[in-house]
């Protein structure tokens, strides 16, 4: 893939092409993926072995999660030295051995960049709470206890849902927006700001082709606290954006830029999260104001249970809406799933065994269509689902975890809790990858750290592989069409039929050239309206057999058709 910044004109505009518009980037849960050494932990070696498959898959970039030291509390996002590799995953030589043998493979590698927190068992937070007058003490937030208890905030991993955290030892409250075990780090510290771009280079110079960056747009605060607004507290989708307002958040990323990516001209950058809206989102990533590559929202998975309920009309709302404000300038990731999700499948489609293959294939039409930069999750290209726990001690996730102890010191409705668990627990997508029909999948000799999915017997790459029609085999042709129709990186796209319940359907166009895309997410046979002729298209691809061209699709039918 060309990395030269050739333009194709679209509406009289100019776009760039960038190899990070046109990727598909794979996200890798190292944990999860593949065990070299059978100590039921997936690592750098397990990944090096399935390079091979990886590339046969026609993807352009990993996004690998954390590897760095860490003691483990949040999987990885909790680290304890940044320039360190996890012994869990492996050593640095590994690491080297891999970036190499994925360059070699013409396969770029994006690391995840956790700055908003670090491991209270860091090097720094371990100095910073030893006294007040510590070199290290302004790394973090810490409020002193003779000024009162601090104003509330809110945090996701705490049990009882509270940020502030007392320590003895210097009589005083340090901040952790996630888990008690991860200390916000001062961005207003401008020694922090330059440990932090220190670290950055470090990787950059080892060859890493970009970053994704966690939690960043928690990055700025105010560090006197002020209350927060009567009218969100209580209700934490709210506080979220609250905190994505930092008053200097724009500021340190500007900075960010220019100490350090702009250095490094074709490292793609990419936040999590994105503000509050379209127009939000756009302050990140609009070319001018020097910030970063690529918006990742949350507001198309943010949903709540499944798609079924939310609603398809609602759905394709949130996608034209962000198109529009980022149809000039700015540039979108579409993705269903990461490490932080429930399986795509189960959430977004139907995993029964009747549809969940067929909705599976269609749900990856979507990812691989829509415009913006395609992000997919390990396993989805087989269709993994769903592990649905039973019980409490079958996770190890801190967030379900923390919710249980809290709901069953408070007498809680426990079962209601874990039934609502089996559907949108993120622990749904980080069983490990189904290889094979051997023991534990073929992940690991010994026993894994997480257990496998049951259906792994039924559901793995080798069984997938041999099906030419199997959702793998479908995956990698959607990855070659997208490759071969530049339509589908940087056409326009326009909403069709657009309160059609139960069908997304939208056209991509580029120098005159249009290609429609029709899903069913239904499970009944569904009608498409439009004044466009069909009965001349070209089919380039479909997930059944026989494709519709005529509007009437099959249940969880897609169809990607080329309008003469």
């Amino acid at each position: 893939m060309a990395n030269s910044q050739v333009v194709v004109s679209k509406n009289n505009t100019e776009i760039d092409k960038k190899w990070w518009k046109e990727a598909v980037i794979y996200q890798i849960y190292p944990r999860s993926f593949k065990d070299s050494n059978g100590d039921g932990i997936g690592d750098l070696q397990g990944i090096i072995s399935k390079l091979d498959y990886l590339k046969s898959l026609g993807i352009d970039a990993i996004w690998l999660s954390p590897i760095y030291e860490s003691p483990n509390d949040d999987n990885g996002y909790d680290i304890s030295d940044y320039r360190n590799i996890m012994k869990d995953f492996g050593t640095m030589e590994d690491f080297d051995q891999l970036l190499k043998g994925m360059h070699d493979r013409g396969i770029k590698l994006v690391m995840d960049l956790v700055f908003n927190h670090s491991s209270d068992e860091h090097y720094w937070f371990q100095e910073s709470k030893k006294s007040r007058d510590n070199k290290y003490r302004d790394y973090y937030y810490w409020w002193p206890a003779e000024k009162g208890t601090p104003p509330y905030r809110w945090s996701w991993f705490d049990v009882n849902s509270n940020a502030w955290k007392y320590d003895a030892t210097t009589d005083s409250y340090y901040l952790h927006y996630f888990s008690k075990k991860q200390p916000d780090l001062n961005w207003n510290n401008a020694k922090v700001r330059e440990e932090l771009y220190d670290i950055m280079r470090f990787w950059l110079d080892k060859g890493v082709d970009g970053y994704r960056m966690d939690a960043f747009q928690f990055i700025s605060k105010d560090p006197t606290f002020p209350e927060l607004p009567k009218e969100i507290v209580g209700i934490p989708t709210e506080i979220i954006k609250y905190y994505g307002k930092g008053p200097k958040l724009h500021e340190y990323i500007q900075e960010m830029n220019r100490e350090v990516l702009s250095n490094y001209p074709n490292v793609m950058s990419v936040s999590e999260g994105a503000g509050d809206s379209p127009e939000a989102a756009l302050k990140f990533v609009d070319e001018d104001r020097k910030e970063l590559n690529m918006a990742y929202h949350f507001e198309s998975v943010d949903i709540g249970y499944n798609l079924k309920d939310f609603g398809l009309v609602k759905y394709k709302e949130i996608f034209s809406r962000y198109d529009e404000t980022f149809k000039d300038k700015g540039w979108l990731s579409i993705f269903m799933a990461n490490h932080d999700q429930p399986r795509m499948v189960s959430k977004f489609g139907n995993d029964t065994p009747e549809f969940r293959e067929i909705s599976s294939k269609m749900l990856s039409t979507f990812v691989m269509t829509m415009r913006g930069t395609s992000y997919y999750f390990q396993g989805d290209e087989l269709g993994m689902s769903n592990i649905r726990f039973e019980s409490i001690d079958d996770y190890n996730d801190v967030d379900t975890k923390n919710r249980y102890e809290f709901l069953k010191n408070n007498n809680g409705d426990l079962k209601a809790f874990l039934e609502d668990r089996k559907q949108t627990s993120r622990e749904n997508g980080r069983t490990p990858f189904q290889w094979n029909s051997d023991k534990n999948a073929g992940f690991t000799t010994g026993k894994p750290w997480l257990k496998v999915n049951p259906n792994y017997t039924s559901i793995n790459a080798e069984i997938l592989e041999k099906d030419q029609n199997s959702t793998l085999n479908y995956f990698r042709k959607l990855v070659e069409l997208r490759k071969k129709e530049p339509t589908l990186v940087y056409g326009t796209y326009t909403l069709l039929d657009k309160e059609n319940p139960t069908v997304f359907a939208y056209q991509r166009e580029l120098n005159g050239k249009k290609i429609v895309v029709l899903l069913n997410f239904s499970e009944k046979e569904s009608m498409f309206t439009t004044d466009l002729n069909l009965k001349k298209a070209k089919v380039l691809l479909g997930n059944y057999k026989t494709p519709s061209c005529d509007g009437n699709l099959k249940p969880y039918e897609s169809v990607i058709l080329e309008i003469k």
